[in-house]
């Protein structure tokens, strides 16, 4: 996808229930920091591992010029009454071309199991059925992640199969779990043609 057919960064709020989502800034260091200590996150993404302030900042810049760069959105998932950062979830435009975008979303270990990641995902999705070429959003989750399934699942996302060795995660190939979710209008005329 090209920067011109990039949808615009939104002028509203994205937010539902405790969250809002929001760019990232320098005041989410800390957050930054505490995801890359999870053994998980720096598998998954372009965080390192213990990442060092330096190393925080520069991901935090990546993630600002997702949208201008042409990938997607990147999100920081912040406390709805207070703003502070707990987490990063993005929505990821490479298939729009053919209706599709993948999601994917992480939280620090000191505010999980509060349901902040599957409000970030209602919120997003929301958000996404704003750009009018979306038509599906899909998730890819290994399947020993209970609390990422759950997440997927209470965001009204739907399991259609599992891919066999799927993606290289940690220097090995992973199954992934596919979980997808489609435009309210399109899904209403699909249970109705069925």
């Amino acid at each position: 996808m090209t920067t011109a057919q990039s949808p615009s960064w939104p002028t509203d709020p994205v937010a539902y229930g405790p969250v809002v989502l929001r760019e990232f800034s320098a005041t989410d260091l800390p957050m930054v920091r505490e995801m890359s200590a999870d053994p998980y996150v720096p598998l998954i993404g372009t965080l390192p591992s213990y990442a060092s302030a330096r190393e925080a900042q520069a991901y935090i810049d990546r993630q600002r010029g997702r949208l201008a760069e042409g990938t997607g959105f990147s999100f920081v998932i912040a406390e709805a009454g207070t703003g502070r950062g707990v987490g990063q979830i993005g929505l990821w435009l490479a298939g729009l071309d053919h209706g599709r975008a993948s999601a994917g979303y992480s939280v620090i270990p000191s505010a999980r199991g509060r349901g902040l990641a599957a409000a970030a995902l209602t919120a997003l999705t929301s958000f996404g059925w704003t750009i009018p070429e979306l038509q599906r959003i899909e998730l890819y989750i290994e399947p020993w992640n209970a609390g990422s399934v759950a997440t997927a699942e209470r965001a009204g996302f739907e399991r259609e199969g599992l891919l066999r060795s799927h993606q290289e995660i940690g220097g090995r190939r992973r199954d992934m779990l596919l979980y997808a979710t489609i435009r309210p209008a399109t899904a209403a005329a699909y249970r109705i043609q069925r």
